[in-house]
């Protein structure tokens, strides 16, 4: 059985970047990666300072090169189970043990069942301003009330276009948004579509409109909805990590789990940020676990030094 001082699952920024963090620390770390990054369906990403823009099947490439160079291991493959002691048994059956873990498995953006949407996610269909919004300044958007934060990603995305419009879900009895929210669209200038989405329209591989309800097209050239988000959180489920109500794993502020040794970081702990954030966690959650594997280190070298018998010189 293969044995590192840390094992990470995971090879998105967050994971790579803890990978990093590490490597040059000198530990000995293996990455597992499923290959299966969410931003997949983007071109370019932007808001990560000096690689605005960049490809994101770039940054990765870029960043295994780097954690590889060194000495890091990246491993492609799904983490089976994870078990106490942490020992990984992937999907062809290694089995991997590290004296510490970073879960770095990021979250499934579940969308709203409105034929059409899946092919457009990533391209037309987006989820965060901050990531897009600039790329779709001063174009036709429609904002899909799929959340609580619907109404406040519309009021956001007024800031990048005047032409904003809310739409319901639902195609039947989807309700428009009533009382505070209502005046809040109303002085943001945001209108409210007469009825629910049926189905998203696309000319020419590009979507060009949303299908009402009603029959009527409302056209736009940009979508953005916030998706349903589920955390792709079966290592910390095994090992007993502590969850929230929405079921995400807790951590401090450094990614520590409730379950010692075991870190979490990206995604999987915040599904809103962005890949510079990911990055960030990631960086933050390696530096700790290097920082836990010397105290590690200095209390056992203590306790050995106390049980060496005194001299009588």
């Amino acid at each position: 059985m293969t044995e590192r001082d840390v094992l990470i699952i995971g090879g998105g920024p967050s994971g790579l970047s803890g990978a990093l963090t590490l490597a040059r620390a000198r530990r000995s770390v293996t990455v597992v990666d499923a290959g299966e990054p969410r931003n997949a369906g983007v071109d370019h990403m932007h808001g990560f300072l000096t690689r605005d823009g960049m490809p994101p099947a770039r940054l990765l490439e870029t960043g295994r090169t780097e954690v590889r160079g060194y000495g890091a291991e990246i491993v492609e493959g799904t983490v089976a189970r994870a078990e106490e002691g942490f020992v990984l048994t992937l999907g062809d059956g290694t089995r991997l043990r590290g004296r510490r873990l970073l879960v770095t498995t990021g979250v499934t953006d579940v969308l709203p069942d409105v034929p059409g949407l899946r092919e457009r996610w990533g391209r037309e269909a987006q989820m965060c301003p901050y990531c897009h919004g600039w790329e779709v300044r001063d174009q036709r958007i429609a904002v899909l009330g799929t959340s609580p934060n619907s109404v406040h990603q519309a009021l956001l995305l007024r800031q990048w276009s005047p032409d904003v419009t809310f739409v319901p879900v639902a195609p039947g009895d989807a309700a428009p948004p009533a009382g505070e929210d209502a005046a809040r669209l109303a002085a943001r200038g945001v209108p409210v579509a007469p009825s629910g989405v049926r189905r998203v329209v696309v000319e020419d591989d590009r979507l060009t409109g949303l299908e009402l309800a009603d029959g009527s097209v409302l056209g736009c050239d940009a979508v953005f909805l916030a998706p349903t988000w589920v955390p792709k959180a079966g290592p910390l489920t095994d090992l007993g990590c502590e969850t929230g109500k929405d079921g995400f794993v807790k951590t401090d502020p450094t990614g520590r789990t409730s379950v010692p040794g075991v870190w979490a970081a990206g995604n999987v702990v915040v599904p809103a940020g962005q890949v510079v954030m990911a990055a960030a966690a990631g960086a933050m959650a390696g530096a700790m676990i290097n920082a836990d594997l010397v105290e590690e280190e200095v209390a056992r070298g203590v306790s050995v030094a106390k049980s060496r018998p005194t001299s009588l010189a």
